[in-house]
Protein backbone atom coordinates (compact mmCIF):
# COMPACT_ATOMS: atom_id res chain seq x y z
CA UNK A 1 0.00 0.00 0.00
CA UNK A 2 1.53 3.28 -1.08
CA UNK A 3 0.85 6.83 0.06
CA UNK A 4 -1.97 8.56 -1.79
CA UNK A 5 -2.51 12.27 -2.32
CA UNK A 6 -4.76 14.54 -4.36
CA UNK A 7 -2.57 14.08 -7.46
CA UNK A 8 -3.62 10.42 -7.63
CA UNK A 9 -7.17 11.46 -8.63
CA UNK A 10 -8.94 13.46 -11.31
CA UNK A 11 -12.06 15.16 -9.97
CA UNK A 12 -15.30 15.41 -11.91
CA UNK A 13 -18.67 16.79 -10.91
CA UNK A 14 -20.02 17.55 -7.44
CA UNK A 15 -22.33 14.79 -6.20
CA UNK A 16 -23.49 16.53 -3.03
CA UNK A 17 -22.76 19.22 -0.48
CA UNK A 18 -22.84 19.20 3.30
CA UNK A 19 -22.02 21.35 6.28
CA UNK A 20 -18.29 20.61 6.23
CA UNK A 21 -17.61 20.29 2.51
CA UNK A 22 -18.67 18.46 -0.62
CA UNK A 23 -18.55 15.07 -2.29
CA UNK A 24 -17.18 14.85 -5.84
CA UNK A 25 -16.93 11.99 -8.28
CA UNK A 26 -13.28 11.27 -8.95
CA UNK A 27 -11.19 8.80 -10.92
CA UNK A 28 -7.97 7.14 -9.81
CA UNK A 29 -5.34 8.05 -12.41
CA UNK A 30 -3.43 4.76 -12.09
CA UNK A 31 -6.43 2.44 -12.49
CA UNK A 32 -9.25 4.49 -14.03
CA UNK A 33 -11.58 3.33 -11.24
CA UNK A 34 -14.30 5.76 -10.11
CA UNK A 35 -14.74 6.84 -6.48
CA UNK A 36 -16.53 9.47 -4.42
CA UNK A 37 -14.20 11.96 -2.70
CA UNK A 38 -15.68 13.55 0.42
CA UNK A 39 -13.65 16.70 1.01
CA UNK A 40 -14.05 18.10 4.52
CA UNK A 41 -12.84 21.68 4.89
CA UNK A 42 -10.36 21.89 7.78
CA UNK A 43 -11.35 25.44 8.75
CA UNK A 44 -15.04 24.49 8.95
CA UNK A 45 -14.21 21.34 10.93
CA UNK A 46 -12.18 23.37 13.42
CA UNK A 47 -14.76 26.15 13.70
CA UNK A 48 -17.63 23.70 14.30
CA UNK A 49 -15.58 21.23 16.38
CA UNK A 50 -16.06 18.47 13.81
CA UNK A 51 -12.61 16.83 13.78
CA UNK A 52 -13.55 13.98 16.10
CA UNK A 53 -16.73 13.23 14.12
CA UNK A 54 -14.68 13.14 10.91
CA UNK A 55 -12.23 10.66 12.43
CA UNK A 56 -15.09 8.48 13.72
CA UNK A 57 -16.64 8.50 10.24
CA UNK A 58 -13.27 7.50 8.73
CA UNK A 59 -12.89 4.58 11.17
CA UNK A 60 -16.44 3.37 10.49
CA UNK A 61 -16.09 3.60 6.72
CA UNK A 62 -12.84 1.62 6.95
CA UNK A 63 -14.56 -1.16 8.95
CA UNK A 64 -17.69 -1.70 6.86
CA UNK A 65 -17.78 -3.92 3.80
CA UNK A 66 -21.36 -4.26 2.61
CA UNK A 67 -23.05 -3.97 -0.77
CA UNK A 68 -25.42 -1.44 0.82
CA UNK A 69 -22.93 0.91 2.51
CA UNK A 70 -20.09 2.85 0.94
CA UNK A 71 -16.66 1.93 2.29
CA UNK A 72 -13.38 3.79 2.57
CA UNK A 73 -10.87 3.20 -0.23
CA UNK A 74 -8.26 5.61 1.15
CA UNK A 75 -7.89 8.89 3.02
CA UNK A 76 -5.46 11.79 2.70
CA UNK A 77 -5.26 15.46 3.46
CA UNK A 78 -4.39 18.55 1.51
CA UNK A 79 -3.47 21.95 2.88
CA UNK A 80 -7.16 22.88 3.17
CA UNK A 81 -9.14 19.61 3.25
CA UNK A 82 -9.41 16.17 4.81
CA UNK A 83 -10.36 13.76 2.01
CA UNK A 84 -12.21 10.48 2.41
CA UNK A 85 -12.18 8.55 -0.86
CA UNK A 86 -15.04 6.04 -0.87
CA UNK A 87 -16.59 3.50 -3.15
CA UNK A 88 -19.16 5.13 -5.38
CA UNK A 89 -22.74 3.93 -5.66
CA UNK A 90 -24.43 4.78 -8.90
CA UNK A 91 -28.06 5.81 -9.02
CA UNK A 92 -28.20 8.96 -6.95
CA UNK A 93 -29.58 9.40 -3.48
CA UNK A 94 -33.04 8.40 -2.30
CA UNK A 95 -34.27 12.00 -2.21
CA UNK A 96 -33.59 12.28 -5.95
CA UNK A 97 -35.71 9.20 -6.66
CA UNK A 98 -38.55 10.38 -4.44
CA UNK A 99 -38.86 13.91 -5.84
CA UNK A 100 -37.21 14.13 -9.27
CA UNK A 101 -37.91 10.94 -11.18
CA UNK A 102 -41.54 11.91 -11.78
CA UNK A 103 -42.04 15.53 -10.74
CA UNK A 104 -45.80 15.36 -11.33
CA UNK A 105 -46.17 12.29 -9.13
CA UNK A 106 -43.50 12.31 -6.37
CA UNK A 107 -42.71 9.12 -4.53
CA UNK A 108 -42.84 5.61 -5.93
CA UNK A 109 -44.95 2.48 -5.87
CA UNK A 110 -45.03 0.15 -2.86
CA UNK A 111 -42.87 -2.61 -4.44
CA UNK A 112 -40.10 -0.09 -5.07
CA UNK A 113 -40.45 1.27 -1.51
CA UNK A 114 -40.15 -2.29 -0.16
CA UNK A 115 -37.01 -2.83 -2.28
CA UNK A 116 -35.29 0.34 -0.95
CA UNK A 117 -36.40 -0.41 2.61
CA UNK A 118 -34.87 -3.88 2.39
CA UNK A 119 -31.56 -2.40 1.21
CA UNK A 120 -31.53 0.09 4.09
CA UNK A 121 -32.31 -2.67 6.60
CA UNK A 122 -29.52 -4.87 5.23
CA UNK A 123 -27.09 -1.96 5.59
CA UNK A 124 -28.23 -1.33 9.18
CA UNK A 125 -27.97 -5.04 9.96
CA UNK A 126 -24.36 -5.04 8.73
CA UNK A 127 -23.55 -2.06 10.98
CA UNK A 128 -25.18 -3.70 13.98
CA UNK A 129 -23.31 -6.96 13.36
CA UNK A 130 -20.12 -4.93 13.67
CA UNK A 131 -21.48 -3.19 16.80
CA UNK A 132 -21.63 0.19 15.04
CA UNK A 133 -24.33 2.72 15.83
CA UNK A 134 -23.84 5.92 13.88
CA UNK A 135 -26.26 8.78 13.12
Amino acid sequence: SQAVNADAFVEFRVLGKGGFGEVCACQRRATGKMYANKRLNKKRLKKRKGYEAALVEKRILARVHSRFIVSLACAFQTKTDLCLVMTIMNGGDLRYHIYNVDEDNPGFAEPRAVFYTAQILLGLEHLHQHRIVYR
